[in-house]
């Protein structure tokens, strides 16, 4: 028996459940874990509130990242032994390998042997946000030293490991945000620069940082209004990722903009990587060597306790934190 979260229903934090369940034994090709850290992300949140990609069936486990230890593995798994002390890079199903609880059972080619300098709560808030920040500007976009990079929704952990990245090839990341509550904190993040969109001219802003050339690269998971002026803010041949749709408000499509520089509009979305053994094999290599030498640290926001799921879930959707949320098993 193990306390396992699980919803029978769509709603607010209080569906969210703790439940003393059977696990059964991993697949051949799973690995079970005996959790120690379950990092928490906004898709969970979608999941429960009906807002997500992905249809429930009830009841329901869920959750995408969690760190632990190796306590069994099926008959088909090499490279792992039990007693490893692993993270989990987030496979593509919520539901059906659920981290909320205290074991958790899931692809064996998804676990990662956890560099020794790094913490169970830091392991567990790794890989979403730093798989999805490589897949972007590292694969797709070729972040490279000198380029400048637009950052929204910057005090989110894949904005934070944004910075990071980008200081790790050279490149100087400008943090978007609305008001100058969070300014401080993201600088202190990592952030080269910070533009206040309520105080500032974006456009203007952005020009001024970059000598009039604008940024070559834009990461943006809100779409809206705000995308017009991020366009207008690119360097001509430019690319623009966008790896979300936060803003409830319709995107317009800025023709003349993209036509007059050349623009390249990418939608992006973390599963490409997840889903291509070889550049995940890629992402990998580049985030291990990133967390063993502490270029990449995961900057973590608040710990709950696995009892306070629902606790943790509330302030999730507070978004007022800056960096990861993470329950402690």
């Amino acid at each position: 028996m193990a306390r396992i979260v699980r919803i029978h229903e769509y709603g607010d934090a209080s569906v969210l459940k703790l439940e003393d369940l059977d696990v059964p034994a991993p697949a051949a090709d799973e690995v079970q874990i005996g959790v120690k850290a379950i990092g928490l992300n906004r898709a969970e949140v979608m999941f429960r509130n009906h807002a997500y990609l992905q249809e429930a069936e009830f009841p329901s486990r869920l959750g995408y990242e969690a760190a632990g230890v190796v306590v069994a593995m099926g008959s088909a798994v090499t490279g792992i032994r039990i007693g490893d002390a692993v993270g989990l890079i987030p496979p593509l199903d919520i539901a059906r390998w659920g981290t909320y609880g205290e074991l958790a059972n899931v692809p064996a080619h998804l676990v990662v042997k956890s560099p020794d300098n790094l913490s169970f709560v830091e392991a567990a808030a790794a890989w979403m946000q730093y798989v999805t920040a490589w897949g972007a500007l590292i694969e797709q976009a070729k972040l490279q030293q000198g380029d400048f990079v637009l950052v929204t929704a910057a005090s989110s952990s894949v904005g934070l490991a944004a910075f990071q990245m980008a200081r790790m090839v050279g490149a100087t990341a400008i943090a978007i945000t609305r008001t100058r509550a969070k300014k401080q904190a993201l600088l202190d993040a990592g952030a080269a620069h910070v533009i206040v969109s309520d105080e500032e001219d974006v456009v203007e802003r952005v020009m001024a940082l970059t000598d009039g050339q604008g940024a070559r690269v834009v990461f943006d998971p809100v779409g809206g209004p705000s995308f017009e002026p991020l366009t207008q803010s690119m360097a001509r041949g430019g690319i623009l990722l966008e790896y979300g749709a936060l803003s409830p408000e319709p995107t317009p499509f800025p023709l003349f903009t993209v036509l007059a520089k050349s623009l390249t509009l990418k939608g992006y979305l973390y599963a490409e990587i997840v889903s291509d053994p070889q550049a995940l094999s890629r992402a990998k290599a580049f985030i291990l060597e990133g967390l063993e030498s502490g270029a990449l640290r995961p900057i973590i926001a608040r710990t709950f306790a696995l009892n306070d799921i629902q606790e943790a879930h509330r302030y999730l959707e507070a978004n007022q934190q800056i960096g990861k949320v993470v329950i402690t098993v």
